[in-house]
């Protein structure tokens, strides 16, 4: 979390308080996510394993959520980030035995092995990464998720569920694998022909999709324009498409879809393609 400011206290009414002046994000809230593109939700799954990464190594040691809720996190532009360290914590549990390493979760439970110096092995890094799999990654990345992904992200689900850091952090780091397998989405040739307007946009004329990138129109992404024009003859009231220079933080095209095209904008910045009637 970006930090701008600080002030530390210590007075008679209030002792040892520290105020702190950070970037301003939004709520976290589930079930808007689950409404979102898996796009920008497995951004935010990406932004969260980088999150378990650096409390795993930071400067302090490996440091521990204690309160590892959904509620405890903000966006900022599309990443995720913590937002109370009240409750973080550096200490690794003493132990003179594995049986005083035992990790209890409501559906799960695990055993860790007790170190020689009488520490419980990786506990904070453990603790996290299994909150971190109940809270968000069971949730966020299978709802929805492309069909020729989702070998992968059951083993991404499965690492984190299993306590297995390495094939978390080594599936989730390589992600340029996977944003080139969802980028390069294979499409069938099209039978349906478009007339290309170049510099316009159509202003109305919208639908609802989902998920859409605009919650009163029907904005998608595309890797090309063959995906556009299957998208838009999967939908029976699209009759047109407009090209915009946007992009995804992936690099995916944003496309809007429209239900008609009797009123043409001249716009330097986009290109229509409409659909043509025998």
């Amino acid at each position: 979390f970006q930090l701008y400011g600080y002030c530390y206290q210590d007075s008679n009414d209030i002792p040892d308080t520290l105020t702190t002046i950070t970037e301003l994000g939004s709520p976290l809230e589930m079930i808007q996510l689950l409404q979102t593109s898996w796009e920008d939700r497995f951004r935010i799954c990406l932004s969260l394993v980088r999150l378990l990464h650096y409390l795993a190594h930071s400067p302090l040691g490996s440091v521990t959520l204690l309160d590892f809720r959904p509620r405890q996190f903000v966006i900022v532009d599309g990443e995720l980030k913590v937002t109370d360290l009240d409750d973080a914590s550096i200490e690794e549990s003493s132990c003179t035995s594995n049986s005083d390493c035992f990790m209890e979760f409501p559906a799960r439970n695990f055993t860790l092995p007790c170190s020689v110096e009488g520490r419980c092995q990786s506990m904070n890094e453990k603790r996290n990464l299994y909150n971190a799999y109940r809270f968000f990654f069971t949730y966020l990345l299978p709802h929805s998720a492309p069909s020729s992904l989702r070998p992968l992200l059951d083993k991404i689900v499965n690492a984190t569920g299993n306590q297995n850091k390495h094939g978390c952090v080594k599936y989730f780091l390589f992600y340029p694998s996977v944003n080139s397998e969802f980028t390069q989405k294979c499409v069938k040739s099209a039978n349906t022909k478009y007339r290309r307007v170049p510099e316009a946009f159509i202003p109305d004329e919208n639908y609802r999709c989902w998920p859409s990138y605009h919650h009163k129109g029907c904005l998608l992404s595309v890797f090309d324009i063959n995906e556009a024009i299957e998208i838009c003859d999967s939908y029976s009231q699209c009759k047109a498409f407009v090209l915009t220079n946007q992009t995804t933080w992936t690099g995916r095209q944003l496309v809007f879809f429209k239900m008609a095209s009797n009123h043409i904008m001249p716009d330097p910045d986009k290109i229509t393609y409409v659909k043509v009637t025998d």
